[in-house]
């Protein structure tokens, strides 16, 4: 957001300009995972990192309105492209080495690192805007040029790490398998209608759409707030953000302990109430500190939470729908977070923040029961299996 309204934006500019990727997405989701079903992970990889470079490379040297527009528009598009492939050709070489493979332990990896990564990035941003090493560079820019930098490594690691058996060669193929994408979104939504477990995961995301304004909007109104003084909050946030994320990489590290203990639906439902009472305690907490721990708490619940919820959906899932199913369980978010931002904002103006935080909590925990007809199937699986071994 600093970078251009350093540029000579203004914010209302900027708020347009950004709105567009959360409407790209919406609209590519479930295409690309579906796109991603019929002509392979990789693939579509690929092309989603070469987007992100395009529009990384827009937000370098973007001046104008239109050309921020055309970045945040493109990096819409990377986050379609790139929102559910990997998960699903993991989830899918590990089951195909070994039928009865850990999925969970991987989910759990790949939570720790998307955490350690985003926590150490906005501490290494901040260090970089504040060292300024290229004097010609604006510094705001010199974020974004290290970004672009890893994005690059990225698409190497691609292309040389990733390995998939195409699933049609060939251009005329590979066109008709793109071809068939219409069709795999309909097996993946086909599949939601008759599997109510499925239906019933893919549900939760509602109210977690609904809820994440709180932590992720609100917050830092809320702390404003406490501390009395807006830019004094903006320097808090900054660090108490990356923490967060450092936090719930340690909640996904936890995970496969947890699940194999109290099983992975339970240990889903419980924990969506936990995170609706830190979040609830991040509304009514009257100290900053006591304020922060509640929201590093938070984090720290949703690292756990959120690998335990896509363990579950992944165990629903068989291959060929298994990205489709991936997208439209991130697609529902979409419409759950606008709907929550409009209705969150407007009580916090009409009532007060902690109220307005205390009711998304309220509504993340509601999401608890979504998980019972998930436990109910474990448990009389778990019977099945009993009665053969006797």
């Amino acid at each position: 957001m600093l970078l251009p309204l350093e540029r000579g934006l203004a914010l209302t500019d900027v708020g347009l300009a950004a709105s567009l990727q959360g409407l790209v997405v919406l609209a590519l989701e479930l295409p690309t995972g579906g796109l991603a079903d019929s002509v392979g992970r990789r693939r579509v990889l690929i092309v989603a990192a070469a987007v992100g470079l395009v529009s990384t490379s827009l937000l370098l040297v973007a001046g104008s309105a239109p050309v921020f527009a055309l970045a945040f528009a493109l990096q819409g598009a990377f986050r379609a492209l790139d929102s559910g492939p990997l998960e699903a050709w993991y989830v899918d070489a590990a089951l195909a080495a070994d039928p009865r493979a850990a999925i969970d332990k991987g989910l759990s990896g790949h939570g720790v690192v998307v955490g350690l990564a985003i926590g150490g990035g906005a501490l290494a941003s901040g260090g970089l805007v504040a060292l300024d090493p290229f004097p010609a560079l604006d510094a705001l820019a010199v974020p974004v040029v290290a970004s672009l930098l890893l994005q690059v490594a990225g698409l190497v690691g691609i292309v040389l790490l990733m390995a998939e058996t195409p699933r049609a060669t060939g251009l005329r193929n590979t066109w008709r398998a793109a071809a068939d994408t219409p069709r795999a979104i309909a097996d993946g939504v086909g599949l939601l209608r008759r599997d109510k477990v499925l239906l019933a995961l893919v549900a939760v995301e509602l109210f977690w759409g609904f809820g994440i304004v709180t932590f992720e909007s609100l917050m830092p109104v809320r702390l404003a707030e406490l501390v009395g003084d807006a830019d004094a909050a903006a320097a808090i946030t900054g660090p108490a953000t990356a923490a967060a994320w450092l936090a719930s990489a340690a909640g996904s590290a936890v995970l496969p302990w947890l699940g194999r203990r109290l099983g992975f639906a339970p240990t889903a439902a419980l924990l969506r109430i936990v995170q609706g009472a830190t979040v609830v305690g991040i509304g009514l907490f009257g100290g900053v500190a006591a304020m922060l721990a509640a929201y590093l708490a938070c984090y720290l619940v949703h690292g756990t939470s959120g690998t335990a919820h896509m363990t579950l959906l992944h165990r629903r899932v068989t291959g060929p729908q298994r990205a489709t199913v991936v997208s439209l369980n991130s697609m529902v978010m979409q419409p759950a977070a606008a709907i929550g931002l409009v209705v969150l904002t407007a009580l916090a103006d009409g009532t007060s923040v902690g109220l307005a935080i205390g009711v998304g909590g309220a509504v993340l925990a509601l999401a608890a029961p979504l998980y019972l007809p998930a436990w109910r199937q474990d448990r009389a699986a778990a019977r099945l299996e009993g009665a053969r071994s006797a």
